[in-house]
């Protein structure tokens, strides 16, 4: 099982390519590219003529380390209700991620569903369907991811569009898994009131990739586990339980959100150690099922 984690915020605080060479060095085996600034911002690399050679400069210098690309994450929100201007600016772009994910290597990209006010199936299988044959075309996996959202001008958080084990698989069943997959976000599940380990046994083997972050089953805090409430003894048993075999993927980098720049590479490795502890106590679990 691979240890990887998001771009993100090491791309923020040094510069992507800083920034990798920055995770590479703490000892992760894998990396998640996160594309985020894609949307709404003409002047960032990835929106330029010079994506093509940033993307491989950005895998050069991570196999240089022996780090792969593992997975990546598209821009969000992927669509908007009765926004046509913005969705079809936003499905080329979505589309331009895919391609960029194959430039550094990655097999698999997070695509967020959207939580349409009307039809919401209907419309999200629509909106996958029309990026299949770019994903197809560039060997790329598309993978669905559990989501949240809140009530207008109300500040608590409620379900949202694959919130739901039931949900969640009925959408990757319908779409298939030869081009589409599951990302299951263990931060989320909590938020809308559903136990990680209920939601990971309920899906089982769908469960390809993870993002693994902590909060307090309130807020969408992305930190690092065991800084906040989750039960993540209960939540390594589960994956245990049901042979998970994908990546170990943090999605945790507001913990080195805030820090000193000098303490960076302390964090990075702080999380990394964290990482490989949770791994091994998997693997464990595993184990012991089998002795």
């Amino acid at each position: 099982m691979k240890l990887v984690t998001q771009t993100e915020y090491a791309g923020i605080r040094l510069g992507e390519k800083r920034g990798v060479r920055l995770l590479c060095e703490a000892g992760y085996d894998g990396l998640d590219y996160s594309m985020f600034r894609m949307r709404g911002n003409p002047d960032f690399v990835l929106n330029t003529p010079g994506y093509k050679n940033h993307a491989l400069a950005l895998k050069e210098i991570a196999d240089s380390y022996g780090v792969t690309f593992e997975q990546s994450h598209a821009p969000f929100p992927t669509a908007k209700d009765k926004d046509e201007k913005y969705n079809s600016e936003m499905l080329d772009t979505v589309k331009r991620s895919i391609e960029i994910a194959s430039l550094v290597g990655a097999k698999v990209i997070i695509v967020h569903p959207v939580n349409f006010k009307k039809h919401k199936e209907e419309k999200n299988i629509e909106l996958f369907r029309s990026l299949e044959s770019t994903a197809e075309d560039f060997g790329v996996k598309i993978a669905l991811e559990n989501m949240w959202g809140r009530k207008k001008r109300k500040p608590q958080i409620i379900p949202s569009v694959c919130s739901d084990p039931d949900e969640f698989n009925r959408y990757i069943d319908i779409l298939g898994n030869k081009n589409f997959t599951a990302c299951l976000d263990i931060g989320h599940c909590g938020l809308v009131g559903i136990k990680a380990d209920d939601f990971i046994r309920k899906m089982g083997s769908r469960i390809t990739c993870l993002h693994i972050h902590d909060n307090n089953n309130k807020e969408d805090s992305h930190t690092l586990p065991y800084m906040m409430d989750l039960d993540w003894q209960s939540i390594l048993k589960a994956l245990a339980d049901i042979y998970y075999s994908g990546n170990f993927t943090f999605e945790a980098d507001n913990f080195i959100k805030s820090v000193p720049l000098d303490l960076l590479p302390d964090a990075c490795r702080y999380m990394v150690a964290t990482g490989r502890n949770m791994i091994k106590q998997i693997e464990d679990f595993k184990g012991n099922k089998n002795d």
